[in-house]
């Protein structure tokens, strides 16, 4: 009998230079590389941990088959990540994501939800809402 993992779904967002994206995510957000596969010119395929969970990243490939691309090359995203932080570290982890070249789309404010979050994109255009939602 296999046991459900704590992890169910993994994200696959495109970059066009997965590397890069890394050290952005590492720095901005404090996310830790977990996973590297490079390839060719580059890294092909990555994962990185945001806490307990994995989020997968690509390399954007013109005629890829799955037709995948960054935010960049489509000039906009239709989805966005939202990410859990403490409430306590919300102000702070905005400020670093900031100094870090993150565009704050949203600063940190009381959503009608309840709970404390802020939202940015990375320099890519990828959309992260980092937020006190728990998962309740």
């Amino acid at each position: 009998m296999v046991d459900t993992p704590l992890q169910t779904v993994y994200p696959n967002l495109t970059y066009a230079d997965p590397k890069a994206a890394i050290e952005f995510l590492a720095e901005a957000f404090g996310f830790e590389s977990h996973f590297v596969v490079e390839a060719g010119n580059g890294v092909e395929h990555a994962q990185v941990r945001a806490g307990a969970s994995l989020i997968f990243l690509s390399r954007d490939h013109e005629g890829g088959q799955y037709g995948m691309h960054s935010p960049r090359a489509l000039g906009g995203t239709s989805h966005a990540l939202c990410v859990w932080v403490p409430d306590s570290t919300l102000d702070d982890h905005q400020a670093r994501a900031e100094a870090a070249g993150a565009r704050i789309l949203n600063p940190v404010h009381d959503s009608p939800a309840g709970v404390r979050e802020y939202s940015c994109a990375d320099p890519e255009g990828q959309v992260w809402t980092f937020s006190s939602y728990a998962g309740e």
